[in-house]
């Protein structure tokens, strides 16, 4: 059985969530502090990480650079009732697979956790290579030809769900929930914003539009 690591001080939400995660059929491990987190998710089994950024001990950013720092997959959501930019950069920029904040709907959270679920069983990789692009998926890295390019954590993103795709064409919706985490809306146009942010950067030649349909990374 799936086991999910809930690392979450408050009693109050780390009981909700652990109370849906089992009623959706996964087991789950419960620790409130960063040392103990990060402990657990080394000693392995663990298949995906739920942290709360407020942990006392280390907090939620340090767990996830010493995991990423010794070299650890594991998925990794950050739950955070801070709700800047920054800290959503910060956590992404470290390493995070998705960030949620706080308050949520589990609805919303089990959504995000069956999609990183998906991501990790069947890539189970942490680099990217195809034809003269590279994604380092734990660093954050991109390089096309053996030059770095500079990538916002949402073009880092979408650029790894082409890349894990090539040849397949991915509809906006797709995009929309894999990337940002959100339902289609018919009236949004960020993901053809992104798009152009990536073709200026890796040219525009490697993202077709197929008309009605979604994009396709050549």
């Amino acid at each position: 059985m799936t086991l999910i690591l809930v690392a979450e001080d408050e009693p109050r939400i780390s009981s909700f969530v652990k109370r849906g995660l089992e009623a959706a059929g996964y087991s789950t491990d419960v620790v409130a502090d960063g040392t103990e987190a990060l402990d657990r998710a080394l000693a392995g089994g663990v298949d995906l990480l739920l942290l709360d950024v407020g942990l006392p001990g280390m907090d939620g950013f340090e767990v996830l650079r010493q995991l990423r720092g010794q070299g650890s997959p594991l998925p990794v959501i950050m739950l955070t009732a801070r709700s800047s930019t920054r800290d959503t950069v910060d956590g992404l920029n470290a390493g995070a697979n998705d960030y949620v904040p706080k308050p949520f709907k589990f609805d919303e959270l089990l959504a995000r956790v069956r999609s990183r679920l998906r991501e990790n069983v069947s890539t189970g990789s942490v680099e990217i290579v195809y034809s003269d692009i590279r994604l380092d998926v734990l660093a954050r890295r991109a390089s096309v030809d053996q030059r770095e390019i500079d990538l916002s954590a949402r073009e880092f993103a979408l650029a790894e769900q082409f890349l894990r795709h090539p040849g397949q064409v991915l509809s906006r919706e797709q995009l929309l929930s894999n990337v940002w985490g959100l339902d289609f809306d018919p009236g949004s146009n960020i993901v053809d914003v992104y798009v152009r942010y990536l073709r200026a950067k890796f040219g525009t030649e490697r993202i077709t539009t197929v008309r009605g349909a979604g994009y396709r990374w050549e």
